[in-house]
């Protein structure tokens, strides 16, 4: 704890019946303790809760006030417990028990993942040559997850030879993974471990050497790539290559042809790759260096690399460029895919003689094959609102391409296209078990922002739906880091649209649904437009009559998790009840100390404080900051304790000033998971018992208690 906590902690621990005179539980309360927040140009603000923060989270005060608040939360709950059961009952008779992905075939080997009946961790497994050959598991994840409070594996990688598997783990939440290596003709684990890496790694040629990426302890950043050579001790791991701006993140990848590994450094405004043949991966070669302003992505097939840039193309376009003209830079890169002010290009995926592009327009997002004549074709869809990605496509001789279509009514059909032809085959529709599509319909309106800017909508509802205004609405968002939320279907949705809800995602500013410039209206010192927007859509689709005013439920997490925090500030009056999920909610404190883990990577997506512009405009929304005496809706705010992304005190300290500020008698719990980090449970299911118990909440607010 800081040393200048000073005073004595006093916590009024809620239990599960309710304090002698009162109806209900007493919330725990934080002491106030002074503490001064200096920007470096002198500005000072005090933060009254900062003793809250404690980095080692071993600290008794704090971890006992975390205690007092999910006692509280469990008693708050209590009368929700059955329907949270109902919900959690229905969403899991949803999702099909025994359920086995699409199986692809890459280096003679079929690779699937299947989960026994009731399971919450799959099997992954492979067969030699055919499906009818017998099973080869190469991860029981059951077994490896009993008896952890939280399980994850990730980034799996299977040697050139096929012989060996590369796989990160985490069984803490905070996503600083152990690199491990399994003998695939043993079943076993080798003795090689590596630790504090992320999950991104590839394998040489030599089948012996992996490429990771070093996490810094303290910050959480990717720093360095080094070199493991199975056999020998991760001390003795070969440095690759360190970044010293830490403002950039590393990745790791082969190329398509599967010649090349490359280096990928990200910052929200640039990129630079770097790029070596995977047969001897010493001297790495700059593509294109980094320049401010330019982001690209690259891969290469045959004698060629494909860029995808936004070289004078603000939505990007695709160029090409001969391997032995790369060395004249950009001047030698030939645009092969224009740039459109109409069209956003996604991402790409060369195969022998095509290219499959994902592009968006008008906030869907599709899929466009393109031949080397020229020649394109669209994949078409028969709705309004939907997403199209590309699948697993490890071959690039092949003819047909692997894509997944979703939408709010349609579950996830995964599809294989003919190039040639344009037929399509489906390769698996996503089991419901009770679900049937025909009763609801989606939507895509639009809604015109104060400023005038057309804000896309995707709604749905049962086909029984009157819009008259008394239904109660359901709205999420998240419009941050350009990152696009699609209308996807999920097991949940069913439970809402069954009990009368209209479910709505607001496509705001800051995402990239639009193009580039979309994002570039919601972030930095536009990002005020992410929240405008998403209160414009709540009033208009109560104007409209898809909502009744005075049942409007809002839900968002992590950047979303700030949405929901300034939409409460600025509008409390708006929303019945609001869900904030780990939310980023201290910004000004968080992005002034760059210790924190991951804030040099934020500068350029929401300012840097140290310039008194941005600290100003940062000031004016952060909801920590903006906490003030009025009434606000009923918040259900949740968080982990590991959590790496958003650190756990953003949340307690915000709840603990809302309980000290609010001037209502609307419910605000805290639920804060002390075995998890940014994604909350792991497993198939537990995942959903967290949402049940927040929808239940929800519901209950809403007077929906069936």
């Amino acid at each position: 704890m800081s040393k200048q906590c000073t005073v004595a902690l006093i916590f009024l621990a809620a239990s599960a019946a309710p304090a002698f005179g009162e109806e209900r539980p007493v919330p725990p309360v934080a002491p106030l303790v002074a503490h001064a927040i200096t920007a470096p140009f002198g500005a000072t603000r005090n933060d009254p809760y900062y003793w809250l923060r404690d980095d080692t989270r071993a600290n008794a005060q704090m971890l006992a006030y975390l205690k007092a608040e999910n006692a509280y939360a469990d008693a708050r709950l209590a009368p929700t417990s059955a329907l949270r059961d109902t919900l959690l009952g229905e969403i899991k008779g949803r999702i099909k028990q025994d359920d086995a992905s699409v199986p692809y075939f890459k280096h003679g080997y079929w690779y699937y993942s299947r989960f026994d009946s009731g399971a919450d961790y799959p099997i992954v497994a492979r067969r030699n040559g055919s499906m009818a050959n017998p099973e080869i598991v190469m991860l029981d994840e059951p077994k490896m997850a009993t008896g952890k409070g939280f399980f994850a594996v990730a980034g799996r990688q299977v040697s050139p030879n096929s012989r060996t598997l590369a796989y990160a783990q985490d069984t803490v939440g905070r996503r600083q993974y152990f690199l491990k290596f399994r003998d695939l003709t043993t079943g076993s684990d080798t003795g090689d471990a590596v630790a504090n890496a992320e999950p991104d790694f590839v394998w040489a040629d030599d089948n012996k050497t992996v490429l990771y990426v070093e996490k810094d302890p303290v910050t959480l950043l990717s720093k360095r790539v080094k070199a493991h050579v199975l056999g020998t001790p991760a001390s003795a791991d070969k440095l690759v290559y360190e970044e010293k701006d830490d403002t950039f993140y590393l990745s790791l990848s082969r190329t398509s042809d599967d010649r090349f590994l490359c280096i990928g450094l990200r910052s929200t405004v640039s990129n630079e790759w770097r790029c070596a043949k995977a047969a001897d991966p010493e001297k790495f070669d700059v593509i294109a260096r980094r320049e401010r302003g330019l982001q690209y992505d690259v891969d290469h097939i045959g004698d060629h690399w494909l860029v995808r840039s936004n070289d004078g193309a603000p939505n990007y376009k695709i160029s090409t460029v001969r391997d032995g003209d790369l060395a004249r830079g950009r001047s030698a890169w030939v645009d092969l895919v224009p740039t459109s002010k109409d069209v956003f290009i996604e991402s790409f995926k060369p195969f022998n003689g095509f290219m499959a592009i994902e592009e968006r327009s008008a906030s869907n997002k599709q899929l466009r094959l393109l031949t080397a004549g020229g020649q394109s074709r669209f994949v078409q869809s028969d709705e309004p609102a939907y997403v199209m990605s590309l699948d697993v496509n490890p071959e690039v001789a092949a003819t047909k391409v692997r894509y997944t279509y979703n939408s709010l009514t349609t579950p996830e059909t995964t599809y294989e296209v003919d190039v040639a032809s344009g037929e399509r085959t489906i390769l698996k529709v996503q089991p419901v078990p009770g679900y049937d599509a025909s009763r609801y319909v989606t939507e895509r309106v639009w809604v015109t922002a104060r400023d005038g800017a057309r804000v896309p909508v995707s709604l749905v509802h049962s086909k029984t739906f009157k819009k008259d205004g008394t239904a109660p609405l359901f709205q999420y968002a998240y419009g941050s880091y350009g990152y696009s939320t699609d209308p996807e279907f999920t097991p949940l949705l069913p439970s809402l649209l069954d009990r009368g809800f209209v479910y709505a995602i607001a496509h705001i500013r800051g995402g990239q649904e639009m193009g580039r410039g979309w994002y570039d209206d919601g972030h930095l010192m536009k990002k005020r437009n992410s929240f405008t927007d998403f209160i414009d859509v709540t009033r208009a689709l109560v104007r409209e009559g898809y909502a009744a005013k005075g049942r409007v439920a809002a839900q968002g997490g992590s950047a979303g998790g700030l949405l929901m925090g300034a939409v409460a500030n600025i509008a409390p009056a708006d929303y019945r009840v609001i869900v904030a999920q780990v939310p980023f909610v201290d910004v000004v404190t968080t992005m002034l100390d760059t210790s924190i883990p991951l804030t040099t990577n934020e500068f350029d997506e929401w300012g840097n404080p140290a310039q008194k512009p941005a600290y100003n405009y940062m000031l004016s929304y952060s909801p920590y900051d903006n906490v003030t005496r009025v009434a606000y809706p009923s918040l259900f705010v949740s968080t982990g304790l590991w959590d790496s992304q958003v650190q756990y005190y953003e949340p307690t300290k915000w709840v603990a000033k809302l309980r000290a500020s609010k001037t209502d008698s609307n419910a605000l719990v805290f639920r804060i998971n002390m075995e998890a980090g940014h994604g909350g449970k792991s497993g198939r299911f537990r995942r959903f018992e967290e949402e049940a118990e927040s929808m239940a909440f929800v519901l209950s607010e809403m007077g929906i208690t069936h």
